[in-house]
C-alpha cells in the first residue's frame, strides 16, 4: 500500500467512510502525495497520452478553430488565451505556433492564462512555453475580465466526483470504507437529495448515476466571462450528454487498475457528464451540440493536413504519423469516444467544426 493510502486508511477508521469525491481529490491532488502534485503523468513515460501528444495536429487545428472564432467576433485588439489543465503545456505551444501567421492575433494576445495547481506541472510548462507571456491560476474565478478564448482538454473527466445508486425514489451513496485493512466500496442510507432529484425521470431502481459537483460551477465561470466580454471555450473530453453507469478508472502505467491499487500513483478519471456543462451557464452564453472528436476535425481539414505533413515522412516516421492520424480521429479509437462541445456567446457564430 502507498502512503497516501495507509494515511487514507487511518482517516477513514478514525472518522468513518469517506465519500468518492473526497478520496478521489485526495488521490490526485494531495500536497505531499496526490499524483498531479507531484507526477508528470503525460506521454510515453507516463501513464497515459493525450491527443496533444499523439500528434502537433489536434493542437494546430484547435488554434485555427480558436483564432477563426476571434476573427468572427470582431478580432477584439486585446483578448486572452488560456487552457484549463495544461499537462505539459504541448497543446499551447502547438496552439501558439499554428496561429502566428493570423494576421493580427499574437499582437491582440493579452497574456496566455494555465489554469494549474500542481508545482510539478507548472515547472514544466514554464519550459515548454517559455516564450509566452504567462499568468497561472488555481482556479478559473481569476482569469482576466477580457475576451476569452479557452481550451479545455481531458480537463473535466479529472474532477472528483460523487456516485449515487437509485433506491426507490430516493438515493444511496457510494461511499469508501476499509474492512479487514483492505479499501471497500459501500452504500449509504436512502435519502432525497435535491442535486440528483430530476435523475429520477430517466432511472430506474439499481441505475447508478455520477455528480462532478465542481463542473457547473466552473462552466457558470467561464460563461459569465464569456457572456459578458466575449470569446469561447472548447471542451474535449470523453463522455456523454447525461451520466449513467459507473465509468470511475484508475490508470498506472498505461494500464487500468482498481482504483484502491495504488492511490496517489495513479490516475483517476470519470466519463464527462456534459449536461451538467451545459446546465451550468448563465444567460448570453450558449453552447454547441456535442460533435465526435473525428468529425470535428475532419471538419477543420486534419486529413489534408496529415497528407501535406506526410510528403516530408519516409519509414517508421511516416507510419507512427498515420497511426496518429488515425487513433485521433477513427471511431473505434478516439474519434467517436471523445465528444467536443463548444461555450459562446448567444450573439456570436458558434465555432467553426461544431454542430449547433
Amino acid at each position: 500500500m502507498t502512503a497516501l493510502g495507509d494515511l487514507l486508511k487511518t482517516q477513514i477508521t478514525a472518522t468513518g467512510p469517506m465519500r468518492l469525491d473526497t478520496y478521489m481529490s485526495a488521490c490526485l491532488m494531495h500536497p505531499e502525495h496526490g499524483y498531479y502534485s507531484t507526477n508528470d503523468p503525460f506521454g510515453a513515460a507516463g501513464d497515459f497520452v493525450t491527443a496533444p501528444e499523439i500528434s502537433q495536429m489536434f493542437g494546430e487545428l484547435v488554434g485555427l478553430c480558436l483564432a477563426q472564432t476571434w476573427m468572427d467576433q470582431g478580432a477584439a485588439r486585446n483578448f486572452a488565451l488560456a487552457e484549463l489543465g495544461p499537462g505539459r503545456g504541448t497543446l499551447l505551444a502547438d496552439i501558439l505556433r499554428a496561429t502566428q501567421k493570423v494576421p493580427g492575433f499574437h499582437n491582440a494576445l493579452g497574456g496566455v492564462h494555465l489554469v494549474e495547481t500542481s508545482p510539478a506541472l507548472r515547472a514544466v510548462q514554464a519550459k515548454t512555453l517559455a516564450r509566452a507571456d504567462l499568468h497561472w491560476h488555481d482556479s478559473v474565478d481569476t482569469l482576466p475580465a477580457m475576451p476569452l478564448f479557452v481550451v479545455a482538454n481531458e480537463f473535466f473527466d479529472a474532477l472528483p466526483i460523487r456516485q449515487f445508486q437509485r433506491a426507490g425514489s430516493g438515493w444511496c451513496e457510494r461511499l469508501v470504507g476499509v474492512e479487514d485493512d483492505a479499501f471497500t466500496l459501500g452504500l449509504g442510507a436512502p435519502h432525497s437529495n435535491e442535486m440528483v432529484a430530476h435523475r429520477l425521470e430517466d432511472t430506474k431502481e439499481g441505475d447508478l448515476i455520477e455528480v462532478a459537483q465542481n463542473s457547473a460551477s466552473i462552466a457558470t465561470a467561464l460563461s459569465q466571462r464569456i457572456a459578458q466580454h466575449g470569446g469561447a471555450a472548447l471542451v474535449i473530453d470523453y463522455g456523454d450528454w447525461r451520466s449513467l453507469g459507473d465509468t470511475l478508472q484508475a490508470v498506472k502505467d498505461h494500464e487500468v487498475t482498481s482504483i484502491f491499487d495504488a492511490p496517489g500513483e495513479a490516475d483517476l478519471s470519470a466519463h464527462v457528464d456534459f449536461e451538467a456543462l451545459a446546465l451550468g451557464l448563465t444567460p448570453g452564453c450558449c453552447h454547441t451540440r456535442l460533435t465526435p472528436q473525428g468529425v470535428f476535425l475532419e471538419r477543420l481539414g486534419i486529413t489534408p493536413r496529415a497528407q501535406a505533413l506526410a510528403k516530408q515522412m519516409t519509414g517508421a516516421s511516416l507510419d507512427a504519423h498515420l497511426a496518429a492520424h488515425r487513433r485521433l480521429t477513427h471511431a473505434e479509437e478516439m474519434g467517436t469516444l471523445f465528444k467536443v462541445m463548444a461555450l459562446y456567446p448567444e450573439s456570436a457564430a458558434p465555432p467553426p467544426g461544431l454542430d449547433t
